[in-house]
């Protein structure tokens, strides 16, 4: 399988292993769709030893329905990209938090 092709996985794991008790009473992780259409996942980092690091916004627009964007803003971690975009913007978070800096 490829990195895209486990995506959802790792993002499953991440978000269970910020869990401690109370961190997920508060903050967490929100996907829904957008009307354009599209798919737009924000992930709060607030308490988690990724808060304080930025993500300058990426952009990468291949047509009308083919595009992804990341950035953050604050303690969150934003996606927004095209309807079938969804796997290959969580595979931008996971290289994100992977990357040392």
């Amino acid at each position: 399988m490829s990195e895209h092709e486990h995506a959802l996985d790792w993002l499953q794991s991440w978000y269970s292993a910020q869990c401690d008790g109370d961190r997920e009473h508060r903050w967490g992780l929100r996907i829904e769709t957008l009307d354009n259409p599209g798919w737009l996942v924000e992930i709060n980092l607030e308490q988690t030893d990724l808060a304080e690091r930025k993500n300058p916004r990426q952009q990468i627009d291949r047509n009308e329905h083919d595009w992804v964007h990341a950035w953050t803003a604050g303690q969150t971690f934003h996606l927004a990209c095209g309807p079938r975009n969804l796997t290959e913007a969580l595979t931008l978070f996971r290289v994100w938090v992977s990357a040392r800096d």
